[in-house]
């Protein structure tokens, strides 16, 4: 009881200075660690790990809410992770597709009028998760207050190859010159496609690096990295994040 106490004085006193207009209107995360966190708590099932990575982003989800942050792009399987062994794929596909069924009638989700939508190479996944993604992706289209991006199929190499092929055929077709190509182009056949380049980029568990997340995207991005394993993120690790954004002046590559 009185640890809880203090962390709640702790959380009232980092968060006190928070600033709302310098608030990033875009926040990007690499929920890392889950795999790490099953092998910690006695080698449980990895799915298990996952799945308690689901309830850590309805958390940040909540917390964005609350702190006014309209854009949240979640990096939640990438191209690569086909590669890990067929039990830990087979789970998280099936974590997908039940979770994508609760988003089409959740309560917060409608409450707070929050757009689900969904990046990356999707004819790589099963046809039903495809199916629950498109349910919930139109159970929210109507929505513009704020967006929830889920990186799946996703690899930001890919996805600046599959922009160039789009603008390519354009070109051959007539519809547009060579000269009309620019960064904005480039930009608007993206998968992210008419979404503000991320403010802030948090990766967890103490990873340095992108793993190919929105490689276009993070040109001008601030760098978070957190050593905290994704399942175990705590409102006050969110906050250290974004008070850190709030501390830096931003230079855009001057």
């Amino acid at each position: 009881m009185e640890e809880n106490i203090l962390y709640k004085i702790y959380e009232w006193y980092i968060s006190r200075n928070l600033k709302p207009e310098k608030m990033p209107k875009h926040v990007a995360i690499i929920m890392d660690g889950n795999r790490r966190y099953s092998k910690l708590q006695g080698n449980i099932d990895v799915v298990k790990g996952h799945e308690i990575g689901v309830d850590t982003l309805e958390k940040v989800l909540d917390w964005s809410i609350e702190l006014g942050i309209e854009i949240i792009t979640v990096y939640a399987f990438s191209t690569e992770n086909f590669n890990r062994p067929q039990h830990e794929v087979e789970g998280l596909m099936k974590l997908f597709l039940i979770n994508f069924k609760r988003l089409v009638t959740h309560e917060k989700i409608h409450k707070n009028e929050v757009k689900v939508k969904v990046v990356g190479k999707l004819d790589l996944i099963p046809e039903n998760v495809r199916e629950a993604i498109k349910e919930a992706e139109d159970a929210t289209a109507q929505y513009d207050k704020r967006l929830l991006n889920i990186a799946i199929g996703y690899d930001g190499r890919l996805e600046i190859i599959d922009s160039f092929k789009k603008i390519i055929k354009d070109v051959q077709d007539g519809k547009i010159t060579i000269d009309d190509v620019d960064e904005e182009l480039v930009s608007k056949n993206l998968y992210t496609a008419g979404v503000e380049d991320p403010n802030l980029i948090i990766r967890t568990s103490g990873e340095e690096r992108l793993s190919g997340f929105l490689l276009w995207q993070s040109s001008y991005s601030e760098l978070y990295f957190c050593e905290t394993l994704w399942p175990e993120l705590r409102k006050v690790d969110f906050i250290r994040a974004i008070r850190s954004y709030q501390e830096r002046e931003r230079r855009f590559g001057v």
